[in-house]
């Protein structure tokens, strides 16, 4: 798998929602706007793991309360079989019951349908280079819920884990922390795989959101 998509390439899509009419939405908001490419529809989450291995889309739009399949199933699934695809969950939902599976069957982001066109544009582009994208109110929910890690989850980050932590948070991709700490990007993934155990977490998410609710960040 490709950790980052060049800015100037096409992004392809994979839109999954239960409703017609939000997916013709999305088609047409994302066909209108330059830089993406829709390769298909999928209406619960057994569908899209199907339509994901067939088209091998960049991103997944994808919804989580569906008949016929849920979405953090499909997420799950799609982890397992180590898809290529990044997640973008796009729902109504933001309750603890929601973002927290999803973030830890993993989605790479997480958003709300109230976000603006733009903010959604930014968010796919992000979660195509693989970055962590989170609207503000699951942030917020993710900070207050995620439990303080074990005894295995308390050693103190260096000072170096601490700058890579800090530019995950800000969306950085891997590639761009290693040109802005003038490091390669092999040393990144050690860094995060390091603070990853130190934080008693398996993803950038779950690393952002647990270093903010140990103090670690902000």
């Amino acid at each position: 798998m490709t950790d980052d998509v060049t800015a100037d390439a096409r992004i392809s899509l994979l839109i999954v929602d239960d409703h017609p009419v939000v997916r013709d939405g999305l088609r047409g908001m994302f066909e209108s706007a330059p830089g993406f490419t829709v390769l298909g529809e999928a209406s619960n989450g057994v569908d899209a793991v199907g339509r994901t291995e067939e088209l091998d889309p960049d991103v997944v739009l994808m919804d989580l309360r569906m008949p016929g399949g849920g979405g953090v199933d499909a997420i799950r699934e799609l982890t397992r079989r180590s898809a290529r695809a990044r997640i973008l969950v796009l729902t109504t939902y933001d309750t603890d019951s929601d973002t927290l599976p999803a973030i830890e069957a993993g989605a790479t982001g997480y958003l709300l349908k109230d976000a603006p066109r733009e903010e959604l544009f930014t968010a796919v582009r992000a979660a195509a280079q693989g970055r962590t994208v989170l609207s503000p109110a699951v942030a917020s929910r993710l900070v207050s819920a995620v439990r303080t890690p074990g005894a295995s989850g308390n050693e103190p980050l260096s000072a170096r884990e601490r700058e890579v932590l800090a530019l995950v948070a800000r969306g950085t991709s891997n590639r761009e922390i290693a040109r802005e700490l003038f490091i390669s990007e092999a040393t990144v993934k050690t860094h995060l795989t390091h603070l990853y155990a130190k934080l008693g977490v398996n993803d950038r998410a779950a690393a952002v959101a647990t270093a903010y609710q140990r103090g670690i960040l902000g």
